[in-house]
């Protein structure tokens, strides 16, 4: 298993925090190799992780960063499969009082750069890696959202139209990566514990059948299914991990 190249790999965006993080923890702790990007550099204490082999700071909402990082994680690969490709990295603004950008009041520019993260980086990386996807039989999964499908009362217009888009582009890639023999499947979080989450979230708790938030530690496990072989007959769906707040 210490030979990259008997080892499943995975790709995956945005693991410096949050949902990436605890995703690369799921993979890495099932002897996943993990090639990873994120605006920030990995934490430190990440680095000691054997399985994490290569990180790339990049920015993903620069179109010319995103070819970037297919070619140098190309090059690390050397030819080998990739087997899994996580589209995790995403951005939602507001104001500097966390209010919500809506239609009328956020900034068509951000709009731009939002769209490029959240819809367009995880086009250009499905097509950047393609053939490495191909050669592994691999599996996709967008993270897309709750927010994609209800109005949010602190998701902003511009990343729930976003994603949204994302749960859209998940059905047109499951269908035309099919006969390589890629999945293309999604994950839609709700209110879930991270560093991004504040105080005002706690009123929301009471909208979730389930009566909590959920864990990253969640996420990251149903996106490691996803990937696995009891799910070799699933592509085009979207998982909704909310604990029964979607159906409200």
């Amino acid at each position: 298993m210490s030979d990259s190249s008997q080892r499943k790999t995975v790709v995956l965006t945005g693991a410096s925090r949050g949902i990436g993080h605890a995703t690369v923890k799921r993979f890495s702790d099932e002897g996943w190799r993990v090639i990873t990007c994120s605006r920030d550099a990995i934490p430190d204490e990440c680095r000691r992780d054997p399985n994490w082999t290569h990180h790339i700071t990049v920015d993903l909402a620069l179109p010319q960063d995103a070819i970037r990082f297919v070619e140098t994680a190309l090059e690390v690969l050397e030819g080998t499969p990739v087997h899994a490709l996580v589209n995790n990295a995403a951005i939602s603004p507001k104001t500097p009082f966390k209010e919500r950008l809506g239609c009328l009041n956020g900034d068509p520019s951000a709009w731009r750069e939002v769209f490029e993260l959240n819809l367009f980086a995880p086009l250009q990386l499905a097509r950047g890696f393609a053939p490495a996807l191909a050669k592994g039989k691999g599996s996709v999964v967008n993270i897309t959202s709750i927010a994609g499908h209800a109005i949010h009362p602190f998701a902003g217009s511009a990343y729930s139209t976003s994603k949204a888009a994302l749960s859209a582009l998940t059905r047109e890639m499951a269908n035309e990566f099919a006969p390589l023999g890629v999945r293309v499947n999604a994950v839609a979080p709700g209110e879930i514990e991270t560093a991004m989450i504040g105080p005002e979230y706690e009123a929301l708790i009471p909208r979730i059948p389930m009566g909590r938030m959920g864990t990253p530690a969640e996420v990251a496990g149903v996106v490691y299914q996803l990937c696995g072989s009891d799910f070799a007959y699933v592509t085009g769906t979207e998982i909704f991990l909310t604990g029964g707040q979607h159906l409200l």
